[in-house]
């Protein structure tokens, strides 16, 4: 039986830097000694991608199906058989397809329960659009897929001492406003205090609620989600017991430092979050999906087109990927065991049971 975790990893676009970031990972085999790793790729693009980068050799366990895997190796699951055309820096139909391609199989690998967690490597969210993706990223097409009691996924970027989740992902700016309502304000916060609770081990964790509108509305004059449908769901979430505070206006609760003074973060959309949280934590930072029975995480970083090729990517956020999905599934563990086996109760029905057992008698 396996002692190290098993962690499925996903090529993501062959264009763009996620085999540099491998490569420069693995070359450190002391990896090797913390977990055991699926990558779920090419052995063709992986060969060339070697060969640009002109580093220390990396050397890859070329397998065809989990089971062949092996601990203390780099095993490359070999999914996408056909030769890609590598076009760095570029998008394209192939690249795209054959991130689908590795994403699927490690989907399909985890369900079954093959692999442990999953750490993907990020993809082009258009060109990977086909007949079996029609989602507007990972988030979107993994609670599709292992959502299967009502579940909701909720994309969470971290760092060891910044949080932030969202209320909506990939919008276009112009349809947050109407997406918003205050019951699904109440669902992400849900979501978020059982994750930091069971995913991070925070006892009373401490949530943020951001403001749509400059200002947080200046009382209606800017925008009245605040006072409608943001400030009602922080209040009832209050009244549930989540240690819950808001709507802040965005720009001064992040200029003054106010963030530090919490444990998680709710923005109301992508950038609002995104943009503040990548400036302070753009190489450390991982994405984290939450909510779902499954533990995925990936660096916060995308395809970065513009240095593809160049030997300029970090592997830094990949690295903490790993390590922030090993440990979350080890926290999932520790969290869920003692409802693992309750203390069996006594119940005695008036009359039947009580001539069994009377408790008012004395010996």
């Amino acid at each position: 039986m396996s002692s190290l975790i098993k962690v499925g990893i996903t090529h993501g676009d062959v264009n763009g830097i996620g085999y540099e970031v491998l490569l420069k990972a693995f070359s450190d085999d002391r990896l090797l000694e913390l977990f055991h790793p699926v990558i779920y790729g090419s052995s063709k693009s992986a060969s060339y991608h070697r060969k640009v980068m002109e580093g220390d050799p990396v050397n890859f366990h070329i397998i065809s199906k989990v089971e062949e895997s092996q601990e203390g190796k780099i095993n490359l699951l070999n999914c996408v058989k056909e030769e890609i055309r590598i076009e760095l820096g570029t998008a394209s139909a192939e690249a795209g397809e054959s991130a689908y391609i590795a994403l699927d199989q490690a989907t399909n690998d985890l369900a079954n329960g093959k692999i442990d967690l999953l750490v993907t490597l990020p993809i082009n969210k258009d060109s990977i659009q086909g007949v079996h993706f029609r989602f507007p990223g990972h988030t979107e097409f993994l609670e599709d897929r292992f959502a299967k009691n009502g579940e909701k996924a909720l994309m969470i970027l971290a760092t060891e001492v910044l949080r932030v989740a969202l209320v909506t992902t990939h919008l276009p700016l112009a349809e947050v406003p109407s997406k918003l309502s205050k019951e699904l304000i109440l669902e992400k916060l849900h979501i978020l205090n059982h994750s930091l609770k069971r995913d991070f081990r925070i006892e009373n964790p401490r949530i943020a609620v951001l403001a749509l509108n400059p200002h947080a509305g200046e009382n209606g004059l800017l925008g009245k989600e605040e006072s409608e449908i943001i400030a009602p769901a922080v209040k009832e979430a209050q009244e549930k017991w989540i240690l819950c505070a808001g709507p802040f206006a965005a720009d001064g609760f992040f200029g003054s430092g106010r963030f530090k003074e919490f444990d998680a973060i709710l923005a109301m959309y992508h950038d609002q979050g995104l943009i503040p949280f990548k400036t302070l934590a753009m190489d450390a930072g991982v994405n984290f999906t939450a909510g779902l029975p499954i533990v995925r995480t990936s660096p916060d970083h995308g395809t970065a087109y513009n240095i593809a090729g160049k030997n300029l990517a970090s592997d830094e956020s990949f690295r903490r990927a790993i390590y922030m999905a090993m440990d979350i599934f080890r926290n999932r563990i520790a969290y869920d065991e003692p409802s693992r086996n309750p203390l069996k109760k006594m119940f005695f029905d008036r009359g039947k049971d009580d001539e069994k057992l009377d408790l008012t008698k004395e010996e």
